[in-house]
């Protein structure tokens, strides 16, 4: 793979139900190690674009490439085969659990020998041990590793999360909102988390509605409208306003990638 060659990229990916169209021929590119923020308005299409990625939709039409290599996402544990990890809003943690077992939710170790095989017991001490380095290589304090999730605070919860994306994720990790109901203090935290997972080498999909937190992360945004990608911008060449100017249609990407000024017919429906 060439160091510009995506690690996740998707062309001409289309989705339908009944009329209402919710992708339209969308393509999407993440590079490695960076953080690309995905922003777009209600109805844009950014949730079905990011459940096609991950495997909770199949697509009607159009191209996954994992490498450049063609794949086809038929559940979540397709994508999960080829190193794609999601961060839903709700998390899918079990808060009666303790932080180990959640963090191998689905992928729990066994012992080795008759006892693991033939009794199927769980060799706790290896889950442990890994989960406990997983969270100190990515700086998420607890008190102890044993501990419910139930007991954790909101912005501790986001960090057993990710820490189990970043844990079995080898090509990206796709985080859905992951600051929305946090305050400022831990929303800080989620952030430089993230950061810490892009200095890891692991690329992260950050879908967000908070400009101020995009623009403190992100690498480059992906803008989501009307069910396709309208452009990519630097939020180190393109300011906040620009940017909310492409998803509400207000501003296009010209021939020469230029941002140009689309008249109020042509974005409203209105004759002239």
């Amino acid at each position: 793979m060439t160091e510009t060659e995506p690690t996740l990229s998707a062309r001409g990916l289309a989705k339908r139900y009944g009329r209402v169209v919710a992708l339209d021929g969308a393509d999407f590119d993440l590079l490695p190690g960076e953080v690309l923020a995905v922003v777009g308005d209600n109805g844009a299409g950014k949730s079905s674009l990011i459940k096609a990625l991950s495997g909770a939709l199949v697509p009607d039409a159009g191209e996954i490439r994992v490498d450049g290599e063609p794949v086809r996402f038929r559940t979540p544990l397709d994508a999960r085969r080829y190193g794609i990890e999601t961060v839903y809003q709700d998390l899918a943690l079990a808060p009666a659990q303790d932080i180990a077992s959640n963090m191998f939710l689905g992928r729990e170790r066994r012992r080795t020998g008759p006892i693991g095989g033939l009794l199927r017991t769980l060799d706790a001490r290896q889950m442990r041990a890994q989960a406990q380095r997983v969270l100190d290589e990515l700086g998420i304090a607890v008190k102890s590793i044993t501990q419910p999730v139930e007991t954790l605070s909101g912005g501790q919860r986001q960090g057993v999360a990710v820490a189990r994306a970043a844990a079995f994720g080898s090509k990206a990790v796709i985080m859905d909102e992951p600051t929305a109901a946090l305050g400022v203090a831990e929303s800080g935290k989620v952030l430089a988390l993230i950061d810490r997972i892009r200095e890891r080498g692991l690329p992260v999909v950050l879908i967000s509605h908070n400009m101020p937190h995009v623009f403190e992360i992100a690498d480059r945004i992906h803008v989501h409208r009307l069910g396709r990608r309208v452009g990519v911008v630097s939020p180190r060449t393109h300011s906040m306003n620009q940017v909310v100017g492409l998803l509400t249609g207000a501003l296009r990407i010209g021939a020469a990638g230029e941002l140009e000024e689309v008249e109020s017919a042509v974005h409203t429906g209105l004759s002239p």
